[in-house]
Formats: structure tokens, sequence, C-alpha cells
């Protein structure tokens, strides 16, 4: 099997796993010394079988914190840019909330710390995404943490890998 069918057959699998409730995990992410510290923090608006991050965001502006949120650009580039409110958000092209046109670009040296969603992903933070490379074009030449938090049935072992595929630094899990 080839690593795209394994990813395939992952994304299926994931496609099958109940959205659980991840705040005991955003509490851990909340409370990483590098969230604390960091002025700008970037998440990703949870859609489909991803956790409801909207509670998070909401947290971090309470917090004080410069929060920012994923745009998705033509030929699968991404940019961030910050929300004061999440009624901010407009469904891009493909149905996801993302900051509108009138929100300000945020160059990806300011951002602290970075939440980046999956399906699946394992402990040397490797993911499984949708397939369309959004994250792991724009992560090599970020230099803050990245983060993603992981509930414990899906975490696998070991995630199948392309060259181009770019791990997170940190996996938070439940225990």
């Amino acid at each position: 099997m080839t690593v795209k069918e394994r990813k395939e057959e992952l994304r299926r699998h994931a496609a099958g796993l109940p959205q659980e409730d991840a705040w005991a995990l955003f509490e851990r992410f909340l409370a990483l010394p590098e969230v604390e510290a960091a002025d700008t923090v970037m998440v990703f608006y949870g859609t489909g079988r991803e956790p409801d991050t909207l509670p998070l965001i909401r947290a971090l502006l309470e917090r004080g914190k410069r929060v920012a949120l994923p745009v998705v650009l033509p030929h699968r580039g991404m940019e961030a840019r910050q929300v004061l409110d999440v009624d901010q958000l407009v469904p891009n092209r493909f149905g996801i909330p993302e900051p509108d046109q009138s929100c300000p670009l945020v160059p990806k040296e300011e951002i602290a710390v970075a939440l980046i969603p999956h399906l699946m992903c394992d402990r040397e933070g490797y993911r499984l995404g949708w397939g369309g490379g959004y994250y792991d074009r724009w992560l090599p030449d970020f230099t803050g943490l990245t983060v993603s938090v992981c509930r414990l049935n899906r975490l696998i072992d070991h995630m199948p890998r392309e060259e181009f595929d770019v791990p997170v630094k940190l996996v938070l899990i439940e225990e």
C-alpha cells in the first residue's frame, strides 16, 4: 500500500470517529507557558470531526491575546488574519469560517504559537489532514511553537509520511 493509499484509509477511519469535546485539551493549551507569554496566537476554526475551537478563540480574546485565524488563498496558499470577534468570520469557498477581508493581515513572524488541526496524528507530531497541504506549505518557515491537541482515539503509532509533511513541535494528549 502506498503512503497516499494509507493516508486515504486513515481519513476514512477518522471520518467515522465521533467529534468529542476537547475543552480539557484546550485548557492544557491555554496553560502552556508559551501561550501565556504569547502576544499573538493563531488558531484554526474547527469543522466537521475537528474539535470546536470557538470556546478557545473566545478564551484567548478574553485573555487579551491577538488572535489570528487562517485564510485560504489560491494555489493552496494560506495567510493569517486577526479577529477581534467571531462575528468577523465568514464562510470561505469550502464553507469553513475564516476572517473577512476587513480583518488585518498578521505577519507570520508575529505569531508566537499556532494551533494546527488534524484528523489524526502521531506522537512525533506528524498529522493527517484533508490532503490539501495548506499547513505543510505554510509551516516550513514558521518559527513559533506549533501545537496540535489530540484525543487518544485519534493518536496512532506512526503516521505515513511524505517528504513535504511538516510535523508540529508539540502534541498535547489527554494523559
